[in-house]
């Protein structure tokens, strides 16, 4: 039997011996046993009971002896060859010399290439589990690695922040800080379907931190960004990166579900299946595709009355319904949509999203203090929760604190720049600088939200409003008449029947002066 070969050691099998820089070193037969049964079996986890039949054959022993031969193998080894899977067992955890690796621990995540499907992952059913794994120090200073650990331990809190997510815990993931990484096998062995990793590099006033995202299923990356920022204060950059790899975290980890589901769409759908088919269906911001996401909403919450997610998301979609497309803003409905958002929080009242959506649901039923409390909450629940701020931003504009409103939006379009609803927080934020007389800066955002495609004809009502208070009547009558390609039945009477949520009577007769102004009858 050949010999095994990792950094100064080698592992001879036929000899029960093992080398340490060509020396001969003392390990007891016990634990040389389970070394190599690791080692043979190091494509995956070996479980407790297959340890103690492999090393005590036929006897019955107590666990602790186990441990002691890990703790014997970890001393003349090092602590991260032999690594702990809670719950499940032990794993060989570094790359055997000639062997190929997807990750590298020193220099972050290589290129992936397309993996297979696996029947064996855990894919498809309930909700995505997340694994960050330890940030690489890449600084070649030792001192430097509190700020990598760091960078970890809080990308693992804030994104535990998001209920929808199953997060590793990161006394897990710490097992695998330093060593040579699978990334596919790793995933297999913390059962995540998405796996973060990244790497921090310091040279002198200036930090490099670079993130990923890759799909465990597939190999593929799903996102990736790098942050360059001057150290003036090392914490407030810790926080300030953080915050903005976990807001574009999020919008992606939900968007490759959509995509895996819509991919399979199987004819036997289960609860989570429509939920998050709905979802795919509202993000495409049209009425018929509206119209989906609430029939799919409430096919998951009628097969699942206790998933918080499709109550809450149901409500939502039946109030764009309202503000969009033909679902009649009545009383009825109002009163459903905020019973449902109220379930979604008796079952998870930490949950930020549910927070937003039922103030988004108190907005359009023109309770403006109480959608107040609840976006307000949401975003102490999570401050990166980039539709909390725009929320929080929209209702301080209906309650007239136009400078509070801005800053809101100007978060949320910091958090994430590439979020499905980015359209909506540029049109919902020109709006409340409409009603600011800030006509300059509502052209701009809803010029900018015209360029993306899932983009609803209310960016092009608010452009027409902002340019004929600018005086551009030339201007505002051309975007008046892409508004009416846009949606052929608009109005000044189906705009003051649409804005049923604006409470204040000269906010609405202001935006009805400015559409007049732009030629919309």
């Amino acid at each position: 039997m050949h010999a095994y070969r990792f950094g100064r050691f080698e592992i001879r099998p036929t000899e029960r011996a093992i080398f340490i820089d060509g020396h001969a070193a003392a390990l007891g037969a016990r634990a040389f046993d389970m070394l190599l049964t690791l080692i043979e079996h190091r494509d995956r986890v070996v479980s407790g009971k297959e340890l103690m039949d492999a090393i005590w054959p036929g006897l019955v022993v107590e666990e602790n002896n186990l441990r002691q031969q890990v703790s014997a193998l970890r001393k003349i080894l090092s602590p991260q060859v032999i690594i702990t899977i809670p719950a499940r067992g032990y794993r060989f955890g570094i790359a055997l010399e000639g062997e190929a690796t997807s990750v590298n621990g020193s220099a972050g995540l290589e290129p992936a290439t397309h993996l297979p499907h696996d029947p064996a992952h855990p894919m498809a059913e309930g909700r995505p589990t997340i694994a960050v794994l330890p940030f690489v120090n890449m600084s070649g200073d030792p001192g430097q690695e509190y700020f990598s650990d760091g960078i970890t331990q809080d990308i693992v809190t804030r994104l535990s922040k998001y209920h929808w997510l199953n997060v590793v815990a990161r006394n897990t993931t710490l097992a695998y800080k330093g060593l040579t990484i699978d990334v596919r096998r790793t995933a297999r062995d913390l059962r995540a379907h998405y796996v973060v990793a990244g790497s921090v590099r310091r040279a002198g006033a200036r930090i490099r931190v670079t993130a990923e995202l890759i799909d465990a299923g597939t190999g593929d990356h799903k996102w990736a960004e790098q942050y360059d920022r001057e150290l003036e204060d090392i914490f407030v950059v810790q926080d300030e990166i953080t915050e903005n790899v976990v807001a574009q975290l999020e919008p992606q980890i939900g968007l490759a579900e959509r995509q895996k589901v819509a991919r399979t769409e199987p004819t036997d759908l289960k609860a989570w299946d429509c939920y998050h088919l709905g979802v795919a269906h509202f993000f495409k911001f049209t009425a018929q595709n509206n119209l989906e996401a609430q029939r799919l909403f409430q096919k998951s919450r009628e097969m699942d009355p206790a998933f918080g997610e499709a109550q809450a998301w149901w409500a939502y979609a039946t109030i764009l319904g309202m503000i969009y497309w033909d679902t009649e803003p009545a009383r009825d409905l109002l009163d459903a949509a905020l019973a449902a958002t109220e379930r979604a929080l008796e079952l998870d009242d930490q949950n930020a999203v549910f927070y937003m959506l039922k103030a988004r649901v108190q907005l359009a039923r023109r309770e403006y203090d109480s959608a107040l409390i609840g976006n307000e909450m949401a975003v102490s629940l999570n401050p990166t929760l980039a539709a909390a701020h725009c929320g929080l931003g929209d209702t301080l504009a209906y309650l007239g604190r136009y400078e509070e409103a801005r800053v809101r939006f100007e978060k949320a379009l910091e958090l994430s720049p590439r979020d499905p609803q980015l359209w909506a927080f540029l049109t919902y934020g020109a709006l409340a600088m409409i009603f600011k007389h800030d006509f300059e800066t509502a052209v701009k955002w809803t010029t900018k939200a015209g360029e993306i495609p899932n983009h609803q004809y209310w960016t092009a009502a608010h452009k027409a409003v902002a340019l004929g208070y600018l005086g551009r009547r030339e201007e505002a009558r051309a975007c008046a008449a892409q508004l009416a390609v846009e949606n052929p039945g608009f109005t000044r009477a189906f705009a003051e029947r649409k804005l049923f949520y604006l409470k204040q009577p000269v906010q609405l007769q202001m935006y009805l002066d400015g559409l007049t102004m732009a030629g919309v009858r």
